[in-house]
């Protein structure tokens, strides 16, 4: 396809970078946050039980998710920095973009043949779907300075996870259809296999056509990326020396690096939550029946989606009247809050209203922190080494925080003891975030 030029700044290359965010946020909301955690719980209650062997030893369902999280996100965490290195050394960071999108597309689909018997299978599956999704997500972040002015960063930040938020919503609408009427859909029991599950896994097929082929746009309109000048020797371990770079040049930059420091300890904190809280609801919540588990789950992710349009578009208007510092300052104070609220998390009502006030923060905060990194760049046009920092620093903060998660989940026998912990990150992100006020007020 004939690369398609288009000036910085302009509609159209701003509208095509936010709407890889529709394409792929199907991802994280049916696999990561919905449809996938309900069919992992189903799997086990259809086998009734609650732990498998597997690598050599028997470990609960709960931990054995969080572990595998981890896991990808070490191998995350290393990918990231060596497609840096490539990608700026070639000038095409862009074809690694097309890459991460369709290995997690295809492993969603391969999703659909996840089971208890196949569970190798299946987590590879689960695993290189995080992997798809995380590498391109931080690969099409770094474009963010290419593409847009700082003034414009703010706004086209929130437009791509209100536009992440609308798409994905749609979607799961109509594989929640799917699920709750499959006979609608000419889905039958097979096999001993009962149609709702079967459902499940068509959703999952679903979203990897849906990511596939919605990015079709984004990638018409990117550019291949900087062609980076200087020697070529040793490309494959140029991003870490790029990160050792970055971290060199983030002394002088001590607003920058205070925002980091801030931003990994709070966003450990986010991040574990997106990625378990359908768990957390399908365990510790007392649903009544298998039914009512499986509409209220998607029912309280649907008003977390739908909300966090509204708490994304809010928070950028608030970080305009009040600055991005003192902005996300208040947000975290209100997940300390919220953590507080989940530990007592009883009945399906308790969900509901936890489910709406995540969302006002969820996309808010994911929006702002990315925007709020972009403008406190130096003038550099080495965006990706500095978004391949960025997402780094966030993957290395997701191990800790979903690693600590599930010991505490296997240690305790609850995973309603961990929200306490996570509140504590929240804290400490507050403590860091008023050190990069000061440096605002100094200057």
């Amino acid at each position: 396809m004939a690369q398609v030029l288009v000036m910085k700044g302009s509609k159209k290359l701003l509208n095509a970078w936010a709407f890889y965010d529709w394409a792929n946020s199907v991802y994280s909301l049916v696999i990561s946050s919905a449809v996938f955690p309900i069919f992992y719980g189903a799997l086990f209650r259809a086998a009734e039980i609650e732990k498998v062997t597997i690598f050599g030893g028997e470990i609960a369902r709960a931990p054995l998710i969080s572990y595998v999280t981890s896991l990808a996100f070490v191998f995350i965490a290393i990918v990231t920095p060596l497609v840096s290195g490539v990608a700026d050394y070639t000038g095409n960071k862009k074809i690694f973009l097309k890459f991460f999108c369709y290995l997690g597309a295809a492993s969603c689909i391969g999703l659909y043949w996840f089971s208890l018997e196949n569970i190798y299978f299946g987590l590879i599956c689960y695993f290189f779907g995080l992997v798809g999704f995380w590498v391109s997500f931080a690969i099409n972040n770094s474009y963010l300075p290419d593409i847009a002015y700082p003034e414009q960063q703010d706004g086209i930040s929130a437009k791509g996870f209100s536009l992440g938020y609308v798409g994905s919503v749609i979607l799961l609408v109509f594989n929640l259809a799917m699920v709750m009427q499959p006979a609608v859909f000419g889905i039958t029991d097979n096999g001993g296999e009962v149609a709702e599950i079967k459902a499940m896994k068509y959703s999952f097929i679903s979203v990897g056509i849906w990511w596939a082929l919605f990015s079709q746009y984004t990638f018409k309109h990117l550019p291949k990326g900087y062609k980076r000048d200087g020697e070529r020797s040793n490309i494959i371990l140029n991003g870490f020396k790029e990160l050792q770079s970055v971290w060199k040049q983030l002394g002088d930059e001590i607003r920058l690096k205070r925002y980091l420091g801030a931003f990994f300890v709070y966003s450990m904190a986010v991040q574990t939550i997106m990625l378990i809280a359908t768990y957390f609801g399908e365990e510790e919540i007392n649903w009544g029946g298998d039914s009512e588990r499986t509409t209220g789950l998607i029912t309280s992710i649907l008003v977390i989606q739908v909300v966090a349009i509204i708490g994304a578009t809010v928070t950028a208007r608030a970080s305009k009247v009040f600055g991005n510092i003192k902005t996300l300052i208040v947000i975290n104070a209100f997940w300390v809050l919220l953590c507080i609220y989940a530990f007592f998390l009883q009945t399906p009502t308790d969900f509901y209203i936890a489910a709406g006030l995540v969302g006002i923060v969820m996309g808010g905060i994911q929006a702002l922190s990315r925007s709020t990194y972009s403008k406190f760049l130096p003038e550099t046009t080495d965006t990706t080494s500095f978004f391949s920092f960025y997402d780094v620093a966030e993957k290395i903060g997701i191990i800790i925080g979903t690693f600590l998660y599930g010991v505490i989940a296997q240690l305790t026998g609850s995973m309603r003891n961990s929200t306490i912990f996570l509140g504590i990150f929240f804290l400490g992100g507050i403590i860091l975030l008023l050190r990069v006020k000061k440096v605002d007020q100094s200057e």
